[in-house]
């Protein structure tokens, strides 16, 4: 049978192997032929890796260090690795769901990949509002900033960092998914595509911090569309292999949302939309309260 995606002994970096939809994505792309190097704070058990990577993606110097056990030339990153905030503060959260993911692309990435090169990110619905000027006033200094210490200075200097860690998780996919259209302009010019998977809401380990951040299971539910049930982990995994093979080789910048048509129900107006985060008003209110 004719390798269509591609994976066929392609260095492959992927974080939050260990579980849920890392855990599938790299099952997949090791019964695909790839060499997976899986990083994750969690030990990876999966048969047919390269090598299992301990990592911290809240610390620079862990990543750095991973990125030392990699092969020089990698041919697809997959940032997966993710937390909902729960059991983190705002900084940390947001260090792990999005600054690991920039220093990454911009300090690692860039000077390892080359063309026809991929990388895809898991993001969320839960970012989906990240081109309202509201938001992006929010988060586009913490995009814009140079290197690790900036980025979380910038953080550590503005109201964000008061926020509960809950909120880092909205804030770094909003931020995410605005980052997919700026990598991939910055990218693309070298022929590396970048794209991301919005999943709707999906049954992994973390399905018990959602349903509590939602207000219980039936409201986690309803971003599910007629499928009336919670995405399973593999229904995540199968898109952003398939965005970083050679069967997407043609698409890039592209924010694939994954949830059964909840969402452009919700555009089209044929049923109530959820509400979206506005970071901007946030962050007015809690000044105001302050004030």
């Amino acid at each position: 049978m004719k390798d269509y995606f591609g994976y066929v002994g392609k260095i492959c970096v992927i974080t939050g192997a260990a579980s849920g939809m890392g855990k599938a994505a790299t099952e997949m792309l090791v019964d695909l032929g790839a060499r997976v190097y899986a990083l994750d704070w969690t030990d990876v058990n999966i048969d047919g890796i390269e090598k299992y990577i301990h990592t911290d993606l809240s610390q620079k110097e862990s990543i750095n260090q991973a990125f030392q056990e990699i092969p020089n030339h990698i041919d697809s990153f997959f940032g997966i690795a993710g937390v909902s905030g729960a059991k983190c503060d705002f900084i940390t959260t947001t260090k792990i769901d999005l600054i690991s993911n920039k220093y990454i692309c911009e300090e690692i990435l860039a000077n390892r990949m080359s063309e026809g090169g991929s990388i895809a990110f898991m993001t969320s619905t839960g970012g989906i509002g990240w081109e309202k000027e509201g938001n992006k006033k929010v988060y586009l200094p913490v995009l814009e900033a140079k290197g690790w210490e900036a980025t979380v200075e910038v953080l550590e200097k503005s109201i964000l960092s008061q926020l509960p860690g809950t909120l880092g998780y909205p804030f770094s996919k909003l931020a995410m998914n605005y980052y997919v259209a700026k990598l991939q302009k910055e990218f693309s010019s070298k022929g590396i595509r970048v794209n991301a998977v919005l999943p709707g809401s999906t049954d992994t380990g973390l399905k018990d911090e959602f349903t509590n951040m939602a207000g219980g299971e039936e409201e986690l539910l309803k971003h599910c569309g007629y499928a009336h049930r919670l995405a399973q982990s593999q229904e995540m995994g199968k898109p952003i292999v398939f965005l970083n093979s050679d069967m997407a080789s043609y698409i890039s910048g592209e924010l694939m949302i994954v949830d059964y048509g909840s969402t452009i129900e919700e555009t089209a107006q044929i049923k109530e939309a959820a509400a979206t985060i506005d970071l901007s008003a946030l962050l007015e209110h809690i000044a105001n309260m302050k004030g």
